[in-house]
């Protein structure tokens, strides 16, 4: 038992050793990473169109995929016309009364002035004659019915003359201005609806993986696209305890990427508040020792985009900020 106890403290030893920190206390370990934006489903519609393929760079406002319109299309149409027809009233209650329709109405106030006339002598012989008995009552009442008949619709077309000279009416136009802005919101609404068919990359990155292909229809709010932004990775690393309080955003790194030579000029981006694990913060000194902070670390060189993944070390420069 012995033996075996001696060579599982040699394996741990090795393990413990492989995990120190290197001899310079200000360099990391980590890698390069992108932040990763899900592009997700808003409608339910079959996918029509994919332009970019996995891997490919792609800048904001590029389109990468369309889905089916159709309804959206034909909503906007609807919308649009609704639009046209209060718009159209609108315009014609600004404009007022036809001089035609004037003209009408004044024709028909001049007839119905002239049919009030007839009914008027009308009633009169009736009356006449009903008072030398030569006529039965229903004769008088008939004719005072048509003379009492007439007078209402000369009062009805004199008023519908007023109303034409009055002219619109103010609760009239705001009641066709609302009407107006109504059907505006309701075809921006269409036209938004349309732009959902369209999913457009936020920003500058690349195409990491399409989760559906063409054809399919996806439900709304699952990933189509994930995409890699920013025109290059950043370096993730763990910042130990011992040097947190030392590095701050703004201060200057190099990036030792595996497979290139030369070290690269970086800047902290952002360091975390609370340690990667989020212990408990009543802890030993021994403890403490323990604790890592995750940061992000731009890459401020020009130069062609390096791939995610890719194992880093990160050398700091406390004291040097940008």
């Amino acid at each position: 038992m012995q033996p075996a106890k001696t060579l599982l403290t040699t394996l741990l030893f090795g393990v413990l050793s492989a995990c120190t920190p290197p001899d310079n206390e200000n360099r990391v370990v980590g890698e390069l990473a992108s932040e990763r934006i899900e592009l997700s489903a808003e409608v339910a519609e079959p996918i029509v169109e994919i332009l970019v393929a996995e891997g490919e760079a792609v800048s904001a406002g590029d389109v990468l995929l369309r889905q089916n319109a159709d309804r959206a299309n034909a909503r906007l149409v609807e919308a649009t016309a609704a639009l046209a027809q209060s718009q159209a009233r609108l315009d014609e209650l600004l404009r007022g009364p036809r001089t035609e329709q004037i003209r009408a109405a004044r024709a028909n106030v001049t007839g119905a002035m002239h049919d009030l006339d007839f009914r008027s002598a009308d009633f009169e012989r009736a009356k006449e004659v009903f008072a030398k008995n030569l006529a039965s009552p229903d004769t008088l009442d008939r004719a005072k019915a048509a003379y009492d008949a007439a007078g209402a619709n000369l009062s009805l077309r004199r008023a519908q003359l007023e109303e034409l000279l009055t002219g619109t009416t103010v609760e009239e136009l705001t009641q066709a201005e609302q009407a107006v802005r109504q059907f505006e919101a309701r075809r921006e609404l269409a036209l938004v609806d349309v732009d959902r068919h369209e999913i457009r990359a936020p920003v500058d990155g690349i195409a990491d993986s399409r989760l559906f292909e063409l054809g399919e229809r996806p439900s709304p709010g699952q990933p189509l696209i994930i995409l890699l932004a920013g025109e290059q990775p950043y370096a993730r690393v763990y910042v130990p305890e011992r040097l947190r309080v030392r590095i701050k955003i703004g201060t200057r790194a190099k990036i030792y990427v595996d497979g290139l030579e030369n070290a690269i000029e970086g800047r902290v981006r952002w360091v975390a508040s609370e340690a990667a694990f989020t212990p408990y913060f009543a802890l030993t000194e021994r403890d403490r020792g323990r604790l890592s902070f995750v940061a992000k670390i731009d890459i401020t060189e020009d130069r062609e985009r390096l791939p995610d993944g890719v194992p880093v070390e990160v050398e700091f420069l406390p004291g040097s900020n940008q």
